[in-house]
């Protein structure tokens, strides 16, 4: 009896770890797939993570605070006005991609737009 639950443990871990392999291979096998996600964040928190307006930025952001945060956001412990239902359509290990991928960005000061002066003879 106790071979046979040090079996079912084993091959418990085993197939664990083929999993979570076998996902990380095909998250990093087609990183388009995060870049399409992190595209999505680009609305709100800027391009490659860079926001220009009163939203966090996340180029640069550390992959444990982004996880915290997103796990938090996911579970509905941090409260957000759209956050959440974000966080809500990804997997672990999207978040975890999403992640590594905000962590690597450079973190850039955003650069205001030059004024634009109307030219008073420009015909309607």
């Amino acid at each position: 009896m106790k071979k046979i639950i040090t079996m079912i443990g084993l091959a418990t871990l085993l197939i664990t770890s083929v999993a979570r392999a076998t996902e990380v291979f095909v998250l990093s096998a087609n990183p388009s797939h995060i870049h399409v996600l992190a595209a999505s964040c680009a609305t709100c928190h800027g391009t490659n993570g860079n926001g220009v307006d009163q939203t966090k930025p996340l180029a640069g952001i550390g992959k444990t605070d982004f996880l915290t945060k997103m796990l938090a956001f996911k579970s509905g412990e941090r409260k957000a006005t759209v956050m959440h239902r974000h966080a809500k359509g990804l997997n672990a290990q999207e978040i975890e991609g999403l992640a590594a991928y905000f962590s690597a960005q450079i973190p850039r000061q955003p650069s205001a737009l030059p004024s634009q002066v109307l030219n008073k003879n420009h015909a309607n």
